[in-house]
């Protein structure tokens, strides 16, 4: 059976709760990287491609569930309301999908070198993402999940999180404040 299409690369995107360096445990499960990623309500064609992706992902999956192909309204879906579901700037006339993976995600710049510098890329950062939806089905939860690729970063965006650098946390020491030292 020819796997329909179920990836997607997004269009400019703003990443939150980025673990995209490290991989993280979530309520003591398998560590894996994974990222929030914001999608405007106006970037149609993203929403779009996301809903086709899903719909593919819930034909490819009708095994899990059970033969049938569930109702949409019954199952898990990926693409959710930051209007509805999050209070916070960040997520205002967006939707957001969590994405994560057990493999690290290349990380690349908007001419697709490698980024090394980890501070590049970070919860607020606007990037493309490739991702791709599956279905599941596994205690009692069933739905369509998205598996995170890889991330291409387009521009830098206010940090989300209250992360802070280190220039804006101290200023330089002058050797005259030996006594703050000692």
């Amino acid at each position: 059976m020819a796997m329909k299409n179920t990836k997607v690369v997004t269009g400019k995107a703003r990443l939150s709760y980025a673990n995209v360096w490290e991989p993280k445990s979530i309520n003591g499960g398998a560590e894996k990287y994974s990222v929030s990623i914001i999608i405007p309500k106006s970037d149609k064609k993203t929403i779009d491609a996301i809903n086709k992706a899903v719909d593919a992902a819930i034909e490819d999956g009708i095994g899990k569930f059970g033969g049938k192909k569930p109702n949409k309204a019954a199952i898990k879906l990926p693409l959710r309301d930051g209007d509805l579901e999050r209070d916070d700037e960040a997520y205002k006339n967006s939707y957001f999908i969590n994405a994560n993976s057990t493999t690290a995600p290349q990380i690349v710049d908007q001419n697709v070198n490698p980024i090394l510098n980890r501070s590049e890329v970070y919860s607020g950062v606007y990037a493309r993402v490739s991702v791709n939806f599956y279905a599941f089905n596994s205690n009692g939860n069933r739905g369509v999940a998205c598996g995170l690729g890889n991330i291409q970063k387009i521009c830098d965006g206010e940090p989300l999180g209250g992360r802070s650098t280190a220039e804006e946390d101290f200023t330089a020491l002058d050797s005259a404040d030996d006594d703050f030292l000692n």
